[in-house]
């Protein structure tokens, strides 16, 4: 299984952007979303399983993101509005063919499959 993420780019504070993250097979157990600034550590953004549920989201980013998905493209996106240069950072979309609970969602470690990450830069 192979992940294919774009979309990133340079926006303005306050902008919106979408990413994508595209399947070459079937690995949407749980999936979801983390990103990594530079000279940080890889943090949680967000994460939902395809049987259905719950989305789960950092503090940082609820109420302005929104994770969503297409079956019939096996492609997941990320809704990201209302910008802000603390968003900042690579993201990289992860699956697993496994479906965790709504619980450990966030826990990086768990998931076994990593897109290349894109690029997000919120700047004026």
């Amino acid at each position: 299984v192979q992940l294919q993420a774009s979309g990133g780019g340079l926006v303005q504070p306050g902008g919106s952007l979408r990413l994508s993250c595209a399947a070459s097979g079937r690995a949407w157990g749980s999936y979801g979303w983390f990103r990594q600034a530079t000279g940080e550590e890889r943090e949680f953004v967000a994460a939902s399983r395809w049987s259905g549920g719950s989305t789960r989201y950092a503090d940082s980013v609820r109420g302005r993101f929104t994770l969503s998905r297409d079956n019939a493209k096996n492609t997941v996106y990320l809704q990201m509005n209302a910008l802000k240069p603390e968003d900042t950072a690579v993201y990289y979309c992860a699956a697993d063919s496994r479906t965790w609970a709504f619980g450990s969602l966030s826990r990086i470690d768990l998931y076994n499959y990593w897109g290349q990450g894109t690029l997000v830069t919120v700047s004026s």
